[in-house]
Protein backbone atom coordinates (compact mmCIF):
# COMPACT_ATOMS: atom_id res chain seq x y z
CA UNK A 1 0.00 0.00 0.00
CA UNK A 2 2.87 2.25 0.94
CA UNK A 3 4.34 1.65 -2.49
CA UNK A 4 1.62 2.67 -4.22
CA UNK A 5 0.82 5.35 -2.95
CA UNK A 6 4.52 6.10 -3.37
CA UNK A 7 4.38 5.79 -7.08
CA UNK A 8 0.75 7.60 -7.20
CA UNK A 9 2.42 10.76 -5.42
CA UNK A 10 5.46 10.56 -7.60
CA UNK A 11 3.24 10.34 -10.94
CA UNK A 12 1.26 13.06 -9.36
CA UNK A 13 3.99 15.31 -9.23
CA UNK A 14 5.14 14.43 -12.43
CA UNK A 15 2.20 15.39 -13.75
CA UNK A 16 2.23 18.73 -12.50
CA UNK A 17 5.96 19.41 -13.08
CA UNK A 18 4.96 18.98 -17.66
CA UNK A 19 2.66 22.70 -16.73
CA UNK A 20 4.78 24.30 -13.64
CA UNK A 21 3.13 27.91 -15.39
CA UNK A 22 -0.46 26.17 -15.38
CA UNK A 23 0.17 24.58 -11.86
CA UNK A 24 1.67 28.05 -11.02
CA UNK A 25 -1.29 29.93 -11.68
CA UNK A 26 -3.88 27.53 -10.45
CA UNK A 27 -2.03 27.68 -7.08
CA UNK A 28 -2.75 31.63 -7.06
CA UNK A 29 -5.69 31.92 -5.44
CA UNK A 30 -4.50 29.53 -2.49
CA UNK A 31 -1.06 31.72 -2.20
CA UNK A 32 -2.80 34.95 -2.12
CA UNK A 33 -5.14 33.70 0.41
CA UNK A 34 -3.07 32.04 2.78
CA UNK A 35 -0.61 35.33 2.97
CA UNK A 36 -3.96 37.36 3.17
CA UNK A 37 -4.31 35.55 6.40
CA UNK A 38 -1.09 35.78 7.99
CA UNK A 39 -0.65 39.36 6.97
CA UNK A 40 -3.70 40.38 8.76
CA UNK A 41 -3.81 38.15 11.37
CA UNK A 42 -0.27 39.39 12.13
CA UNK A 43 -1.03 43.05 12.60
CA UNK A 44 -4.23 42.34 14.65
CA UNK A 45 -1.29 40.50 16.74
CA UNK A 46 0.94 43.43 16.48
CA UNK A 47 -1.66 45.97 17.55
CA UNK A 48 -2.93 44.01 20.95
CA UNK A 49 0.83 43.67 21.45
CA UNK A 50 1.57 47.53 21.58
CA UNK A 51 -2.00 48.00 23.81
CA UNK A 52 -0.43 45.18 26.32
CA UNK A 53 3.06 47.45 26.01
CA UNK A 54 1.48 50.45 27.14
CA UNK A 55 -0.72 48.46 29.79
CA UNK A 56 2.68 47.40 31.53
CA UNK A 57 4.13 50.85 30.99
CA UNK A 58 0.99 52.74 32.36
CA UNK A 59 0.42 49.74 35.17
CA UNK A 60 -1.59 47.26 35.00
CA UNK A 61 -3.14 48.20 38.42
CA UNK A 62 -3.60 51.81 38.30
CA UNK A 63 -7.06 53.73 37.62
CA UNK A 64 -6.72 57.12 36.46
CA UNK A 65 -9.29 60.17 36.93
CA UNK A 66 -9.51 62.71 35.11
CA UNK A 67 -10.56 66.37 34.46
CA UNK A 68 -12.15 67.61 31.17
CA UNK A 69 -12.24 70.47 29.93
CA UNK A 70 -16.50 71.35 29.51
CA UNK A 71 -17.53 72.22 25.29
CA UNK A 72 -16.61 75.77 24.13
CA UNK A 73 -19.30 78.40 24.50
CA UNK A 74 -20.94 79.84 21.34
CA UNK A 75 -21.16 83.35 22.52
CA UNK A 76 -18.89 85.73 21.73
CA UNK A 77 -18.96 88.16 24.92
CA UNK A 78 -18.86 84.31 26.94
CA UNK A 79 -15.65 83.77 24.82
CA UNK A 80 -13.51 86.87 25.67
CA UNK A 81 -13.89 87.18 29.15
CA UNK A 82 -15.14 84.39 31.12
CA UNK A 83 -13.85 81.77 34.64
CA UNK A 84 -14.05 78.30 34.15
CA UNK A 85 -14.39 76.15 37.36
CA UNK A 86 -14.58 72.14 36.68
CA UNK A 87 -12.68 69.42 37.21
CA UNK A 88 -11.67 67.15 40.50
CA UNK A 89 -11.27 68.85 43.29
CA UNK A 90 -9.71 67.65 46.80
CA UNK A 91 -12.87 66.89 48.58
CA UNK A 92 -12.85 64.35 45.23
CA UNK A 93 -9.55 63.20 46.15
CA UNK A 94 -10.76 62.78 49.66
CA UNK A 95 -13.45 60.60 48.92
CA UNK A 96 -11.08 58.36 45.99
CA UNK A 97 -8.67 57.26 48.63
CA UNK A 98 -11.35 56.14 50.58
CA UNK A 99 -11.92 53.58 48.29
CA UNK A 100 -11.30 50.02 49.87
CA UNK A 101 -8.66 47.72 47.89
CA UNK A 102 -6.62 50.92 46.68
CA UNK A 103 -2.77 50.83 47.56
CA UNK A 104 -1.74 54.27 46.48
CA UNK A 105 -3.31 57.48 45.52
CA UNK A 106 -1.18 60.42 43.66
CA UNK A 107 -2.39 63.75 42.96
CA UNK A 108 -1.48 65.53 39.44
CA UNK A 109 -2.23 68.95 38.45
CA UNK A 110 -0.65 70.22 35.16
CA UNK A 111 -0.07 74.31 36.09
CA UNK A 112 -0.15 75.32 32.46
CA UNK A 113 2.50 77.84 33.42
CA UNK A 114 5.13 78.40 31.22
CA UNK A 115 8.77 76.66 31.52
CA UNK A 116 11.83 79.17 30.66
CA UNK A 117 15.56 78.17 31.10
CA UNK A 118 17.89 81.09 30.94
CA UNK A 119 16.23 83.57 28.52
CA UNK A 120 14.48 80.90 26.82
CA UNK A 121 10.99 79.46 26.80
CA UNK A 122 11.00 75.63 26.91
CA UNK A 123 7.85 73.62 25.19
CA UNK A 124 7.23 71.44 28.06
CA UNK A 125 4.56 70.44 30.84
CA UNK A 126 4.87 71.68 34.37
CA UNK A 127 3.28 69.60 36.27
CA UNK A 128 2.67 69.11 40.33
CA UNK A 129 2.05 65.86 42.24
CA UNK A 130 2.48 64.12 45.12
CA UNK A 131 6.02 61.77 45.94
CA UNK A 132 4.36 59.20 44.30
CA UNK A 133 3.68 60.03 40.73
CA UNK A 134 6.68 57.99 39.89
CA UNK A 135 6.20 54.65 41.46
CA UNK A 136 2.62 55.30 40.55
CA UNK A 137 3.32 55.60 36.29
CA UNK A 138 6.93 53.32 36.63
CA UNK A 139 8.63 56.82 36.10
CA UNK A 140 12.20 55.43 36.20
CA UNK A 141 15.18 58.01 37.13
CA UNK A 142 18.73 57.46 34.29
CA UNK A 143 21.59 55.98 35.27
CA UNK A 144 23.81 58.52 36.99
CA UNK A 145 21.11 61.30 36.71
CA UNK A 146 20.13 62.43 40.20
CA UNK A 147 16.73 61.11 41.86
CA UNK A 148 12.93 61.62 42.86
CA UNK A 149 11.51 64.80 45.36
CA UNK A 150 10.97 63.24 48.71
CA UNK A 151 7.89 63.10 50.53
CA UNK A 152 9.90 65.63 53.12
CA UNK A 153 10.52 67.70 50.68
CA UNK A 154 6.99 67.63 49.10
CA UNK A 155 5.84 68.38 52.91
CA UNK A 156 8.38 71.64 53.10
CA UNK A 157 7.43 72.67 49.31
CA UNK A 158 11.03 72.62 48.41
CA UNK A 159 11.50 74.12 45.02
CA UNK A 160 13.32 71.06 43.62
CA UNK A 161 12.14 69.32 39.80
CA UNK A 162 12.68 65.90 37.93
CA UNK A 163 12.78 66.33 33.94
CA UNK A 164 11.56 64.01 31.84
CA UNK A 165 13.88 62.93 28.90
CA UNK A 166 12.73 65.03 25.84
CA UNK A 167 12.51 68.18 28.08
CA UNK A 168 16.00 67.77 29.51
CA UNK A 169 17.27 67.21 26.16
CA UNK A 170 15.74 70.53 25.15
CA UNK A 171 16.61 72.45 28.23
CA UNK A 172 19.90 71.67 28.61
CA UNK A 173 21.09 70.59 25.34
CA UNK A 174 24.91 70.83 25.89
CA UNK A 175 25.26 71.09 30.32
CA UNK A 176 24.46 68.48 33.10
CA UNK A 177 20.85 69.57 33.71
CA UNK A 178 21.48 68.63 37.35
CA UNK A 179 21.38 71.76 39.92
CA UNK A 180 20.37 73.77 36.91
CA UNK A 181 17.91 76.77 37.93
CA UNK A 182 14.16 76.38 36.11
CA UNK A 183 11.83 79.63 36.46
CA UNK A 184 8.34 78.61 36.10
CA UNK A 185 5.34 80.80 35.85
CA UNK A 186 3.46 83.58 34.03
CA UNK A 187 4.90 86.78 33.28
CA UNK A 188 3.39 89.38 35.30
CA UNK A 189 2.17 86.80 37.91
CA UNK A 190 3.62 84.44 40.01
CA UNK A 191 7.00 82.77 39.91
CA UNK A 192 9.07 80.31 41.21
CA UNK A 193 12.40 79.13 40.77
CA UNK A 194 13.12 75.37 40.92
CA UNK A 195 16.82 73.65 41.07
CA UNK A 196 16.93 69.97 38.74
CA UNK A 197 17.21 67.06 40.89
CA UNK A 198 16.89 64.38 38.92
CA UNK A 199 16.25 63.18 34.78
CA UNK A 200 14.43 60.50 34.03
CA UNK A 201 14.32 57.32 31.30
CA UNK A 202 12.34 57.89 28.31
CA UNK A 203 8.75 56.92 28.43
CA UNK A 204 8.07 56.87 24.90
CA UNK A 205 4.36 57.19 25.91
CA UNK A 206 2.68 60.04 23.48
CA UNK A 207 -0.79 61.89 23.99
CA UNK A 208 -3.48 59.47 21.73
CA UNK A 209 -1.59 56.59 22.83
CA UNK A 210 -4.06 53.85 24.30
CA UNK A 211 -7.21 55.12 22.55
CA UNK A 212 -6.64 58.43 23.22
CA UNK A 213 -5.82 57.72 26.84
CA UNK A 214 -3.09 60.03 27.71
CA UNK A 215 -3.09 63.51 26.73
CA UNK A 216 0.17 64.31 26.71
CA UNK A 217 3.88 63.43 26.13
CA UNK A 218 5.25 61.69 29.14
CA UNK A 219 8.81 62.76 28.38
CA UNK A 220 7.87 66.59 27.99
CA UNK A 221 7.12 66.58 31.65
CA UNK A 222 8.66 68.48 34.39
CA UNK A 223 7.46 66.85 37.73
CA UNK A 224 7.87 69.26 41.03
CA UNK A 225 5.92 69.15 44.56
CA UNK A 226 2.25 70.14 44.51
CA UNK A 227 2.62 71.81 47.35
CA UNK A 228 4.65 74.56 45.37
CA UNK A 229 2.13 75.11 42.76
CA UNK A 230 -0.61 75.17 45.95
CA UNK A 231 1.26 77.97 47.27
CA UNK A 232 2.71 79.74 43.93
CA UNK A 233 -0.19 79.41 41.67
CA UNK A 234 -2.94 78.58 43.81
CA UNK A 235 -5.79 77.05 41.73
CA UNK A 236 -6.18 79.88 39.23
CA UNK A 237 -4.71 79.68 35.70
CA UNK A 238 -5.45 82.67 33.36
CA UNK A 239 -4.61 83.31 29.76
CA UNK A 240 -4.76 86.73 28.23
CA UNK A 241 -4.53 86.69 24.41
CA UNK A 242 -5.37 89.33 22.11
CA UNK A 243 -9.34 90.34 23.09
CA UNK A 244 -9.80 87.86 25.57
CA UNK A 245 -9.54 87.08 28.92
CA UNK A 246 -9.36 83.32 30.05
CA UNK A 247 -9.44 82.24 33.57
CA UNK A 248 -9.13 78.43 34.72
CA UNK A 249 -10.24 76.89 38.38
CA UNK A 250 -8.83 73.50 38.47
CA UNK A 251 -7.80 72.34 42.01
CA UNK A 252 -6.58 68.99 40.57
CA UNK A 253 -6.16 67.73 36.89
CA UNK A 254 -5.40 63.74 37.77
CA UNK A 255 -5.99 61.14 40.21
CA UNK A 256 -3.95 58.30 39.56
CA UNK A 257 -4.98 55.27 42.12
CA UNK A 258 -3.06 52.05 42.17
CA UNK A 259 -5.28 49.20 42.79
CA UNK A 260 -3.55 45.88 45.16
CA UNK A 261 -4.54 43.41 42.65
CA UNK A 262 -5.29 42.97 39.31
CA UNK A 263 -8.57 41.34 39.59
CA UNK A 264 -10.36 44.48 41.65
CA UNK A 265 -9.25 46.60 38.78
CA UNK A 266 -12.51 47.04 36.80
CA UNK A 267 -14.72 46.44 39.78
CA UNK A 268 -12.95 49.69 41.46
CA UNK A 269 -12.46 52.23 38.20
CA UNK A 270 -16.78 51.82 38.70
CA UNK A 271 -16.53 52.57 41.98
CA UNK A 272 -14.57 55.75 41.50
CA UNK A 273 -17.17 56.23 38.80
CA UNK A 274 -19.94 56.52 41.40
CA UNK A 275 -18.08 58.45 43.80
CA UNK A 276 -16.95 61.49 41.54
CA UNK A 277 -20.61 61.36 39.93
CA UNK A 278 -22.06 62.01 43.30
CA UNK A 279 -20.72 65.53 42.85
CA UNK A 280 -20.25 65.95 38.66
CA UNK A 281 -23.34 63.71 37.64
CA UNK A 282 -24.27 65.57 34.31
CA UNK A 283 -21.53 67.88 34.37
CA UNK A 284 -19.00 65.60 31.73
CA UNK A 285 -16.14 67.31 33.47
CA UNK A 286 -14.92 64.29 34.69
CA UNK A 287 -13.93 60.90 32.70
CA UNK A 288 -12.53 57.65 34.53
CA UNK A 289 -9.98 55.02 32.89
CA UNK A 290 -8.03 51.93 33.83
CA UNK A 291 -5.17 51.02 31.36
CA UNK A 292 -6.58 47.64 31.33
CA UNK A 293 -9.35 48.94 29.30
CA UNK A 294 -6.56 49.35 26.64
CA UNK A 295 -6.26 45.71 26.74
CA UNK A 296 -9.84 44.72 26.55
CA UNK A 297 -10.34 47.25 23.60
CA UNK A 298 -7.31 45.96 21.96
CA UNK A 299 -8.75 42.53 22.66
CA UNK A 300 -12.75 43.19 21.53
CA UNK A 301 -10.63 45.26 18.47
CA UNK A 302 -8.88 42.09 17.19
CA UNK A 303 -11.63 39.46 17.61
CA UNK A 304 -13.86 41.92 15.38
CA UNK A 305 -10.92 41.95 12.68
CA UNK A 306 -10.06 38.33 12.66
CA UNK A 307 -13.94 37.48 12.23
CA UNK A 308 -13.88 40.07 9.37
CA UNK A 309 -10.69 38.50 8.46
CA UNK A 310 -12.15 35.12 8.19
CA UNK A 311 -14.48 35.64 5.74
CA UNK A 312 -12.36 37.91 3.66
CA UNK A 313 -9.91 35.01 3.60
CA UNK A 314 -13.27 32.41 2.87
CA UNK A 315 -13.53 34.10 -0.50
CA UNK A 316 -9.98 34.27 -1.66
CA UNK A 317 -9.55 30.71 -0.33
CA UNK A 318 -12.61 29.83 -2.41
CA UNK A 319 -12.21 31.12 -5.37
CA UNK A 320 -8.46 29.52 -5.09
CA UNK A 321 -10.31 26.11 -5.02
CA UNK A 322 -12.76 27.25 -7.73
CA UNK A 323 -9.29 27.49 -10.17
CA UNK A 324 -8.00 24.42 -8.74
CA UNK A 325 -11.19 22.42 -9.87
CA UNK A 326 -11.53 24.35 -13.10
CA UNK A 327 -8.55 23.22 -14.04
CA UNK A 328 -8.28 20.09 -13.02
CA UNK A 329 -11.90 19.36 -14.87
CA UNK A 330 -9.43 20.69 -18.01
CA UNK A 331 -6.89 18.10 -17.06
CA UNK A 332 -9.73 15.52 -16.76
CA UNK A 333 -10.66 15.81 -20.24
CA UNK A 334 -7.47 16.37 -21.75
CA UNK A 335 -5.71 12.80 -20.16
CA UNK A 336 -9.00 11.39 -20.94
CA UNK A 337 -7.09 8.28 -23.13
CA UNK A 338 -4.60 7.90 -20.25
CA UNK A 339 -7.54 7.05 -18.03
CA UNK A 340 -9.24 4.45 -20.54
CA UNK A 341 -5.69 2.93 -20.37
CA UNK A 342 -5.30 2.74 -17.07
CA UNK A 343 -8.53 1.22 -16.28
CA UNK A 344 -7.57 -1.36 -19.25
CA UNK A 345 -4.57 -2.12 -17.45
CA UNK A 346 -5.77 -3.25 -14.21
CA UNK A 347 -6.52 0.30 -12.19
CA UNK A 348 -9.68 0.99 -10.50
CA UNK A 349 -11.43 3.80 -9.73
CA UNK A 350 -9.90 4.65 -6.26
CA UNK A 351 -6.87 4.37 -7.84
CA UNK A 352 -7.72 6.93 -10.10
CA UNK A 353 -9.31 9.12 -7.98
CA UNK A 354 -6.46 9.30 -5.26
CA UNK A 355 -4.02 10.31 -8.30
CA UNK A 356 -6.17 13.09 -8.98
CA UNK A 357 -6.49 14.04 -5.42
CA UNK A 358 -2.97 14.05 -5.12
CA UNK A 359 -2.27 16.49 -7.93
CA UNK A 360 -4.78 18.46 -6.34
CA UNK A 361 -3.89 18.19 -2.70
CA UNK A 362 0.15 18.83 -3.53
CA UNK A 363 -1.34 22.06 -5.78
CA UNK A 364 -2.82 23.31 -2.73
CA UNK A 365 -0.47 22.60 0.14
CA UNK A 366 2.30 23.65 -2.68
CA UNK A 367 0.21 27.14 -2.84
CA UNK A 368 0.06 27.23 1.31
CA UNK A 369 3.53 26.95 1.55
CA UNK A 370 4.73 29.66 -0.82
CA UNK A 371 1.73 32.24 1.27
CA UNK A 372 3.06 30.95 3.94
CA UNK A 373 6.50 32.13 2.90
CA UNK A 374 4.88 35.40 1.12
CA UNK A 375 2.35 36.31 4.45
CA UNK A 376 5.38 35.71 6.83
CA UNK A 377 7.67 38.08 4.47
CA UNK A 378 5.57 40.76 4.62
CA UNK A 379 4.72 41.08 7.63
CA UNK A 380 8.21 41.39 9.05
CA UNK A 381 8.81 43.93 5.94
CA UNK A 382 5.75 46.00 6.79
CA UNK A 383 7.02 47.78 9.85
CA UNK A 384 10.41 48.23 8.44
CA UNK A 385 8.24 50.40 5.25
CA UNK A 386 6.14 52.43 7.82
CA UNK A 387 9.05 53.44 9.77
CA UNK A 388 10.97 54.47 7.00
CA UNK A 389 8.54 55.96 4.56
CA UNK A 390 6.00 57.38 7.63
CA UNK A 391 8.12 57.75 10.21
CA UNK A 392 5.87 55.40 12.75
CA UNK A 393 5.86 52.91 14.60
CA UNK A 394 3.76 49.70 13.55
CA UNK A 395 4.45 46.34 15.21
CA UNK A 396 3.05 43.37 13.30
CA UNK A 397 3.45 39.77 15.07
CA UNK A 398 3.35 36.46 13.34
CA UNK A 399 1.08 34.10 14.90
CA UNK A 400 1.46 29.74 14.80
CA UNK A 401 -2.22 29.73 14.61
CA UNK A 402 -2.57 31.74 11.82
CA UNK A 403 0.25 29.59 9.80
CA UNK A 404 -0.55 26.22 10.72
CA UNK A 405 -4.28 27.24 10.05
CA UNK A 406 -4.03 28.56 6.85
CA UNK A 407 -1.79 25.48 5.52
CA UNK A 408 -4.19 23.35 6.77
CA UNK A 409 -7.02 25.25 5.19
CA UNK A 410 -5.00 24.91 2.08
CA UNK A 411 -5.03 21.24 2.29
CA UNK A 412 -8.48 20.56 2.89
CA UNK A 413 -9.56 23.13 -0.15
CA UNK A 414 -7.53 21.29 -2.23
CA UNK A 415 -8.99 17.86 -1.13
CA UNK A 416 -12.31 19.62 -1.10
CA UNK A 417 -12.37 20.88 -4.91
CA UNK A 418 -10.11 18.49 -6.44
CA UNK A 419 -12.88 15.63 -5.44
CA UNK A 420 -15.36 16.17 -8.23
CA UNK A 421 -13.06 16.21 -11.13
CA UNK A 422 -11.10 13.14 -9.64
CA UNK A 423 -15.10 11.04 -8.96
CA UNK A 424 -15.33 12.07 -12.82
CA UNK A 425 -12.55 10.70 -13.99
CA UNK A 426 -13.02 7.75 -12.09
CA UNK A 427 -16.50 7.02 -13.15
CA UNK A 428 -15.40 7.27 -17.19
CA UNK A 429 -16.04 4.16 -19.24
CA UNK A 430 -12.93 2.39 -20.05
CA UNK A 431 -13.83 1.72 -23.51
CA UNK A 432 -15.72 4.84 -24.38
CA UNK A 433 -12.21 6.57 -22.86
CA UNK A 434 -9.81 4.56 -25.28
CA UNK A 435 -11.70 5.42 -28.00
CA UNK A 436 -11.29 9.33 -26.91
CA UNK A 437 -9.35 11.13 -29.28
Amino acid sequence: MLNFLYETFRLGIKNLRLHKLRSLLTALGIIFGVAAVIIMVSIGEGGKQAALKEVERLGPRNIVVQSIRPPESTEASARTQRVLDYGLKRTDADRLEGIPGLEKVVRIRDTEQRIIVGDQRINANAIAATPDVFDVINLRVASGRGRFFTPLEHERAERVCVLGAVAARQMFPYQDPIGQPILVGQSGQSTVMLTVIGVLEPVGLRPGAGSGFLHRDFDLDMYFPLTVAQQSFGDSIVKRQAGSREQKNIELTEVWMRARDMKSVEDIAKVAQNVVNLSHKGMGDVDVKAPIQILRAAEQQQRMFNYILVGIASFALIVGGIGIMNIMLATVTERTREIGIRRALGAKRKHITLQFLIETTVISLTGGLIGIGIGSGFAKLLPVVVSYFGGQNYPTSITTWSVLGSFIVSGLIGIGFGLYPAVMAARMNPIEALRHE
